[in-house]
């Protein structure tokens, strides 16, 4: 095994090391990509599912359609459709759901926030989504923008949870899990508190916010499992394509970005192609290694995009 491979698979395991990760150490260094064949993974092929988000412009809406034929041809288990920036696109949600419905028998979940929305609109949503054959449904607490006035009828996921629950016996509910905590909560303690809420008040499944510390998640699926929670758990999977926009989305949801990882990015920040193939290599890698501690199913947010989300489902299924 090359010294490269061997740092990388290091920091994977132990993302907290204090030696960087330097590629450039070793000119003979094979990539990773170039030693799927070496090693014995689980045998199992995970479940795969994806999450949309409602397009803004024709052109962004031809984009869609078409990343979501190409995903489609792998067979997902499901898409899952954003309510959208603030949670005020609820319409674009439904559209997009309705549209993409059309053609295809892959099931295809709406997300539902909490934001500015009562009872009687939940009602009225999930009635029609059931017309249109959804029977499951992500409830999300969401966030508040500046300019809402509206309060709506639920302060968290979990008072939705067990709205829709109560009425709604034949629907699924997904929720969100946060390994490295909620942005807006105090502690990973609580963090686990109100995820318990969620799954008491009747969630049957949670997809976790993405990470790129494989200890995070371990750790909390071993201290949910502690309080007798023993839901599926499926990780979120960011794929790495752009510097910038990884940094915003990162410090906007709370995900860490280790130091190794951190650094090798600021390389290759203007270097794209270096950048997207060290990204591949990264997360396909995580996965694998999320794999050999028995993660059968992966939630990627493709960001309406077929690649490389598509390469990194080839090498760990």
């Amino acid at each position: 095994m090359s010294i490269k491979m061997k740092n990388l698979l290091t920091h994977l395991q132990h993302p907290n090391s204090t030696k960087d990760y330097q590629a450039e150490d070793e000119p003979d260094a094979i990539k990773i990509s170039e030693y799927w064949g070496r090693r014995t993974y689980q045998n199992q092929k995970p479940k795969i599912s994806f999450e949309l988000f409602p397009p803004k412009s024709d052109s962004a809406n031809k984009l869609l359609k078409k990343t979501h034929q190409k995903l489609s041809e792998i067979n997902p288990d499901y898409f899952s459709v954003t309510f959208g920036a603030l949670g005020l696109s609820q319409n674009d949600t439904f559209d997009t759901v309705a549209d993409l419905s059309e053609n295809t028998k892959i099931p295809i979940i709406p997300h539902l926030t909490c934001v500015g929305i009562d009872k009687k609109q939940v009602t009225d949503l999930l009635d029609e989504y059931i017309a249109q054959g959804v029977n499951q449904i992500m409830v999300l607490k969401g966030d508040y923008p500046k300019t809402i006035i509206k309060k709506g009828d639920f302060n968290y996921a979990n008072e939705m949870v067990e709205f829709i629950k109560e009425n709604y016996l034949d629907i699924n509910i997904l929720v969100a899990a946060y390994p490295e905590k909620h942005p807006h909560s105090n502690c990973i303690s609580t963090d686990i508190d109100f995820f318990v809420n969620k799954v008491n008040a009747g969630a049957d499944k949670a997809v976790t916010q993405y990470f790129y510390n494989i200890d995070a998640y371990l750790h909390f699926i071993e201290e949910v499992q502690k309080r007798n929670i023993d839901i599926p758990i499926t990780p979120g999977i960011m794929p790495i394509t752009n510097y910038d926009q990884l940094i915003y989305f990162s410090k906007t949801c709370g995900a860490e970005i280790p130091a190794w990882i951190l650094n090798k990015l600021k390389l290759y920040k203007n270097d794209l192609n270096s950048l997207k193939e060290f990204g591949e290599d990264v997360v396909s890698e995580m996965c694998l290694k999320l794999k050999d501690n028995g993660v059968s199913s992966f939630h990627f947010y493709c960001l309406n995009k077929a690649e490389p989300t598509l390469s990194i489902v080839k090498k760990i299924t």
